[in-house]
């Protein structure tokens, strides 16, 4: 994490020694690859560090019908190498590393990595929007096989099926009933029954849950009742930013940026899912884009701003 001086403001990296990269892109997502290829084309020095998989939390979507195209559409893990392969032919290698902290004050930002430390004069954080891992039963099993985290992203595939929605987050309501509207036949599974619910959709008030099925999701626990249904919408407030990075300005669990994708921490840009909503391929691919500009003209600054004072000097 960033080092902070006892006046809380954040120390300065020293500068290390070893290789810098111009560009380091944390998470290997839609954001980040878009980020990755721009990069490349512009002759700029990066890598893509992503624990998962292409794709990050794509990777995991059975069926992406919403990015152009694919006119039978593709599913995220395809879409996700595909995104790898376009980054790679351009010279940028993918190392699937986890972060494990970042020191991003000063000229020089210091990335660690289960496989050692990264050195880079901008990065890029493309992280996605964590869910909160609340370990429901049977959750991580049938996470891509019945379990989503966005009825944007997966609703079409249950129109005229049932589906149950853990309504854990503000903005839950608002999904589900885009889920009745897809002609999803949808439960709402809640302590307490949220405002903004469309009321014909049935509340089933309980705290305690647990996703069913072997393969598939074939219904969901909660409160002592199986609610039979095909699909299983768990939505909760993703892992805020601020968890992971503590100087990063924030709002409402995103990190803030400006329009050319930048942060508050001076090159440190960030894309994708991580900025807030709304969560598609199609934003991110953009704001990926918008932050390997920024950092390129960013980068021409500093070379123009050190060149101009050590002619000063001379």
């Amino acid at each position: 994490m960033p080092v902070i001086n006892e006046n809380g403001t954040p120390q300065e990296s020293a500068a290390p020694q070893g290789h810098i990269y111009d560009m380091i892109i944390v998470g290997g997502g839609p954001g980040g690859y878009t980020a990755a290829l721009y990069a490349a084309r512009a002759g700029l020095d990066a890598v893509v560090l992503e624990r998962m998989a292409a794709g990050g939390q794509m990777a995991l979507t059975e069926q992406v019908d919403n990015y152009p195209g694919f006119d039978e559409g593709v599913d995220g893990f395809t879409l996700g190498e595909k995104m790898r392969r376009g980054a790679e032919r351009f010279g940028v290698p993918t190392r699937m590393e986890e972060v494990t902290s970042l020191a991003l004050a000063g000229p020089v930002k210091r990335v660690e990595t289960g496989g050692g430390p990264l050195l880079g004069r901008t990065v890029v954080l493309s992280t996605g929007a964590t869910p909160r891992k609340l370990e429901l039963p049977g959750e991580e099993e049938l996470a891509g096989q019945g379990v989503h985290y966005c009825a944007a992203c997966d609703g079409m595939f249950y129109r005229g099926k049932p589906v149950a929605v853990v309504g854990l987050a503000p903005d839950a309501p608002a999904e589900a009933n885009y889920l009745k509207s897809l002609g999803c036949q949808v439960v709402y599974v809640s302590p307490h029954r949220p405002e903004g619910l469309d009321g014909d959709i049935p509340v089933v008030r309980s705290g305690a849950v647990a996703v069913q099925g072997e393969q598939t999701v074939t219904g969901l626990e909660a409160g002592g009742t199986v609610l039979p249904c095909n699909g299983v919408f768990i939505l909760r407030r993703a892992v805020a930013p601020t968890d992971l990075l503590p100087n990063l300005e924030t709002a409402d669990g995103a990190i803030q940026v400006d329009r050319s994708m930048a942060t508050n921490v001076s090159g440190v840009f960030a894309a994708g899912d991580c900025t807030g909503g709304p969560l598609q391929v199609s934003k991110a691919v953009g704001e990926g884009h918008v932050a390997a500009l920024s950092a390129c003209a960013y980068l021409d600054r500093e070379t123009s701003r050190i060149t101009t004072t050590e002619g000063e000097k001379t």
